[in-house]
Order: structure tokens, then sequence, then C-alpha cells
């Protein structure tokens, strides 16, 4: 066994909890299978697991093609015409979607799923994390592990080197502990250093955490942090990927896996950083996403601190210090409800689209821009408007991640 992946056998199972386990036996399947099975045709999940499996189609591609036909199973019954139609497709990546047979191996990820009680999680779903949906490139299916709820109203990344110095540490654990109140929900990558105490820092602190990793659920890396990884789940946190079982933690997975931690966040934190790795990797994907992107800095001759300097000197991430400042610029202080609310509104003159947005709004805490144009039916300009409109009327506030709710 190599001594940087820990690989979870039966006999471990007890021990960790149940977490994973990852050699599934060889099972023997039809050398046939037809998509008019009436097996397949009751299981989405089959085709949901094809769509992330047929060449040529990355996540841009397959959230082009749910958009279009709805559910995964559509899209393979769909004719190769209808499909070469499709914005993005053409004829080559039709090709390869009709010529798909590789339902075998899809069997066997399900099989392994549903024996360890993995919870896939397909883009058009509730469950799925709705921040991921604000980027351009969300993942079309997730596997998880975990009671953490991906959709809590706050959610922190914490990021940093693997040599972490003690600075680093302390730095960590305090805003860790200083966020308890805030009932956070701490994300990061289960990586050695500041990862791994971020994730002890919340379990110390009974905040939940998640861990998204660059593999598959059938495997811990490092191999030093299974105990780690049994402790998430044992505290009702999580673990989160894109990979597949028997998918191993390959250097180019870690860019993938990093997107989805800046992505399913409202705020991405680089405790500390050199001028190059994961982090800086990570910070830039975040501002790509319109994310809050925070540095704690550090001295000028400290190489731990370079990148965290580096990003705040270049505007790319706000210097912070503390927990207190994170709270004051991400709006998280506690808000007084106006006695007068009722009254305001009924002074109020609202346009009926306003009056459209103002009553989505009352039907569920905070909405995202995205969730507005689709629930509203209104053009995306008029739905803008509106919320310009309702905002300088201090009826709708905006959130981070852009996310909106009434005041």
């Amino acid at each position: 066994m190599s001594s940087k992946t820990q690989s979870l056998s039966n006999s471990d199972l007890p021990l960790i909890g149940e977490l994973l386990t990852i050699r599934v036996s060889r099972l023997t399947f039809p050398t046939h299978y037809s998509l008019h099975t009436t097996h397949f045709l009751a299981n989405d999940l089959l085709y949901q697991i094809a769509l992330t499996r047929i060449p040529q189609i990355g996540c841009v591609q397959a959230r082009l093609l749910i958009e279009k036909f709805g559910e995964a199973a559509a899209i393979f019954k769909a004719p190769q015409a209808l499909l070469e139609k499709t914005e993005g497709i053409g004829t080559i990546r039709a090709k390869k979607i009709k010529a798909f047979a590789a339902f075998a191996e899809v069997e066997k990820e399900i099989q392994f799923i549903e024996k360890y009680k993995i919870q896939p999680l397909f883009i058009s779903e509730k469950n799925y994390p709705q921040r991921l949906l604000n980027c351009y490139d969300p993942p079309t299916l997730l596997f998880y592990r975990g009671e953490a709820d991906l959709n809590c109203a706050k959610i922190v990344a914490l990021i940093g080197t693997r040599n972490h110095s003690e600075y680093g540490k302390q730095l960590t654990e305090s805003l860790v502990r200083e966020l308890v109140a805030q009932k956070v929900l701490i994300v990061s990558g289960l990586a050695f250093g500041i990862d791994s105490i971020a994730h002890k820092a919340s379990l110390k602190n009974n905040l939940p955490t998640v861990g998204v990793l660059a593999h598959g659920l059938d495997t811990i890396y490092p191999s030093q942090h299974g105990a780690l990884a049994k402790d998430i789940i044992k505290q009702k946190g999580g673990l989160l990927t894109e990979f597949a079982s028997q998918t191993q933690p390959d250097k180019h997975n870690f860019p993938t896996r990093n997107r989805i931690v800046a992505g399913m966040s409202d705020a991405v934190i680089v405790i500390e950083s050199g001028i190059k790795g994961g982090s800086m990797v990570t910070a830039e994907l975040a501002n790509g996403y319109n994310k809050d992107v925070f540095a704690f800095p550090g001295r000028i001759t400290d190489q731990k601190s370079i990148g965290c300097n580096y990003l705040i000197k270049n505007n790319k991430a706000m210097l912070l210090t503390d927990a207190a400042e994170l709270i004051q610029i991400m709006g998280w202080e506690e808000q007084k409800k106006s006695v007068n609310k009722k009254q305001k509104e009924l002074f109020i003159q609202l346009s009926p689209d306003e009056k459209i947005i103002t009553d989505l709004l009352k039907m569920q805490e905070s909405l995202s821009i995205d969730e507005l144009n689709i629930k509203s039916g209104l053009s995306s300009s008029a739905v803008a408007a509106a919320i310009l409109n309702l905002e300088l009327q201090n009826v709708v506030q905006s959130l981070p991640g852009k996310m909106y709710a009434l005041w």
C-alpha cells in the first residue's frame, strides 16, 4: 500500500464508523447493455453517471445539455440530429453521446454508491450545493458522504500552505473559534497543513466541516488523515468529491477539486501561502467566481506569507486580521428587524415586477440572482432593474454570493 494513499478494506469499516471502503469485488455483467431495458429507464442515476464519462463532454457541455433536455436519461434517448443542434455540442460530441456503451462500469459505480451509502448529488437536484450553480463550470455530479448542510446560510473556506508556521496555526485556530457563534460551515481540502488544522479546529469547536477531495470516496489522501476523515463523519461533517471510485489523487485533480472549494463557499480565506501552490489557485478561481477573498498579512520576509501579501497588494484579496472584520464585511452582524416593516411596505408603491420579486423573497429567506431570474419568469434585465429599485428603497438587501433577501 502506498504511504501517501490509504486504502480502506472491509475490515476497517467498524474502525472508521462505516466511512468508506475501497475495493469493490469484480462483478460480471452482460456484454451488451440495452438503453431500453426497463431497469435502466427507472434508474436515472445510471444516466447521470454515464453523462460524466462521455469523452469530450465536460461540465460546461453537460450543463447545456441538462438545460435543454431536463434530465440525463433524455440526453441519451435524444436523436443525434437534435443533440447536434444543442449549443456547444455539434456533430462530433453528439456522436460520442450516441456511441457511449460503458454502462457495465457505470453499474459497478452504482453498486459502490449503494453499498457504502454515498449520496450522489446531480446538478439539477435540490441538495446539490446551490452556490456552485453561479459558477460557469459546476460539477455535473458530486459524491457525498456526511450530514453537513452543503447549502447552509454561511460557508467559509479556509485554505493555506501544507508547510505552515506556528503563526498560521494560531491564526486558523483563533479564527475558527471566533466564528462559532456564526454557525458557519468550514470547508477545506483535507490536506496537510492549514487544511487539516482548519478541520481539527472545527471539530474541537463543534462546527461542521467538509473535506473536499481530489480522488474517489474509496480512499483517503493523505493516508495519515484517515482518522481525521472518520472524525469528520462522526461529528456530522462530510466528505465531498467530484471523482468516482478508483480515481487516484493525481496531480491534475487538485485544481479541479479547488474550484469546488472556491465555488461552494461565500468567503475564501488564505491563511498562509507561498507565491505558488494550490491556495493561490483557489484564490484565483474564487475571484473568477466573484467570491469574497480574504488573506492574512505576514512579514515581507516570510516565505509562507508571500502569497497572502501578493493577493492583498494586487487587490485580489481583502486584508483580514480577525473574525470580527470578516463578519462585518460579509454583513453577518445580527440585523434588527424593523417593527414598522409592514407599515413601510404600505407606503411603498411597487411596480408589478418589484411585487413579483418581493413575493418570491417572502416565501424563501434568500434567493440567488439566477433563482430570481428563473422563478420570476421575467427577463434578466427586468429582474436587475427591479432589484436595483428595491435596494434603493431599502426593501431588498444584497448578501454575499449574489444572494438577495428582504430587509
